[in-house]
């Protein structure tokens, strides 16, 4: 319930969901990325983190307010909206997401638990499968207690990662040049930045903040939507400037480990083919064996809070797409289940080099997905049929066209390069390579123009309707006028079966 007064008890009852959102940025698919960064060019990168923040503040920002708006999330948007075969193939790209996201959070954990403990990776991919018993139990709390402990864990993250600077105690010359001055020194720096950029915008993510925003009473006037948005806004870049902290902080641990003078020449060999598990070695050589626990500790915080934010991310999906009732145990064994069995066989056959090689797979396969999620977020957003006059103002529409187009590009850019370059170096018979060419750029232009689609389809469903309780100086749009009735499915703030964390009951 939001309290009708400004001050800290109001900014406190919104404070939650961006900390949900903000697991997504510190997942350890993000540490990886940020260790080789640091391990190859030291402190150069970061400044790609802090545009990257920003951009995913605004994007996170548009996903609350069309929430907080419609009183919808974005996955039951996009069932209303487009055609029953396209929402399908949009509901199985989600999925596709979710599974694929969920799969670093099982690896990252495995290899948590072979640093704490010594576990073998494969062991430790099966016990990852234990913590949907985890889940169970917290859904019954709901979800205060539930952004309570995510955001214990964030701090535990935060923690561990500046008693790793202590150690490190990298050149904070260096590091704020590296943050404010914009550099990319050779080819392997841009792939680099392409990466980490790719890496900081999450499909399921929009899909779970925009449902999460639903958990709270705001009033339906012009005042209670306006504030809403304002405060979600507030407490989603909060929450992501911890997230900001995190990723300097693995970038510049592992800068300034790898640029010492007297690494022995097994270290020297770490750095240059840096992954979670070769960092463990590393930091404890470098650093010592507390350095070593922190790094653990805090990427078995990430592994588990991103499987919590993952698996219910997932549900919001299914819920909002097909509108089925299941129960919410058996939707976690399921997201569970997909993720564990490749993460099991690729650590039983290629141990944990491999388990690394498919972190690296399933963040391309994410790229390759995220056209679907961020056009339809920007397309909603800034429709009049969908938000009315909280639509978005031309210049907020042309920044995040330009950060949505910007991101997209760079992703296609990055999975075509990728091909180009292991099609011309494969030992292929040429009309292999010519036939399998053709293939892939075919497939390429479907995919282009499946985007295209998104991008320029007009939005037919009107669900904008603002239900006021005080006076109000902004006229509503007439539905009847266009030849609609009232939207039957817009439900008052909050939305049970979102606070419950749990999927559709009758309503």
């Amino acid at each position: 319930l939001i309290d009708q007064k400004e001050g800290w008890r109001k900014l406190l009852a919104f404070l939650g969901p961006g900390f949900l959102v903000c697991i997504a940025y510190i997942d350890p698919g993000n540490f990886e990325s940020d260790l080789q960064s640091g391990a190859e060019y030291q402190y150069e990168l970061l400044w790609i983190i802090l545009v990257a923040s920003v951009s995913a503040l605004i994007i996170q920002s548009l996903a609350a307010n069309l929430g907080v708006v419609t009183g919808k999330h974005l996955a039951e948007h996009c069932r209303t909206e487009y055609p029953k075969v396209v929402s399908i193939l949009l509901w199985i790209l989600a999925e596709v997401a979710v599974i694929s996201a969920d799969i670093p959070e099982v690896i990252g954990t495995a290899f948590a638990l072979n640093i704490l403990f010594s576990v073998p990776i494969w062991i430790g991919v099966l016990l990852t499968g234990l913590s949907t018993l985890l889940l169970l139990a917290l859904q019954q709390y709901g979800v205060r207690k539930l952004e309570l402990i995510i955001a214990a864990l964030v701090m535990i993250m935060t923690g561990c990662f500046f008693a790793e600077l202590g150690y490190a105690k990298p050149n904070a010359a260096l590091v704020l040049k590296g943050l404010f001055v914009p550099q990319l020194k050779g080819d392997g720096a841009t792939g680099l930045a392409i990466s980490l950029l790719g890496a900081m915008i999450m499909p399921h993510n929009l899909f779970l903040h925009s449902a999460l925003v639903l958990t709270r009473r705001i009033p339906r006037s012009d005042k209670g939507i306006k504030q809403g948005c304002k405060y979600y806004m507030f407490e989603s870049g909060f929450a992501l400037f911890f997230a900001f902290l995190i990723n300097v902080c693995v970038i510049a641990v592992s800068g300034s480990v790898c640029s010492q003078p007297d690494l022995s020449a097994e270290n020297r060999a770490n750095c240059n083919d840096l992954d979670l598990n070769r960092a463990s070695f590393l930091l404890q050589n470098v650093l010592g064996r507390w350095s070593k626990i922190l790094f653990g500790v805090a990427l078995l915080a990430s592994g588990q809070s991103s499987t919590i934010t993952g698996t219910y991310a997932g549900q919001y999906v299914m819920q909002g797409f097909l509108n089925l009732r299941f129960k919410p145990w058996i939707r976690n064994l399921l997201t569970r289940a997909v993720a564990i069995v490749p993460s099991l066989i690729v650590a039983l056959i290629g141990g944990s080099s491999a388990a690394g090689q498919l972190i690296i797979i399933v963040s391309m396969v994410l790229s390759f997905v995220l056209p679907f999620v961020l056009i339809p977020l920007l397309k909603f957003t800034s429709s009049k049929v969908k938000m009315g006059p909280y639509a978005n103002s031309w210049p907020v529409m042309c920044t995040t066209w330009l950060i949505g187009g910007a991101v997209m590009s760079i992703n296609v850019y990055y999975l075509t390069s990728l091909f180009v370059k292991w099609l011309l170096k494969s030992s292929l018979a040429m009309v292999a390579q010519v036939m399998i060419g053709i293939l892939v750029f075919g497939m390429i232009l479907v995919y282009l123009i499946a985007v295209g689609y998104l991008a320029f389809r007009v939005d037919r469903e009107i669900t904008y309707l603002i239900v006021s309780d005080e006076p109000s100086n902004m006229d509503p749009i007439n539905l009847e006028e266009l030849g609609h009735g009232p939207s039957s499915e817009l439900q008052p703030l909050p939305r049970k079966d979102i606070i419950e964390l749990q999927l559709p009951r009758d309503v």
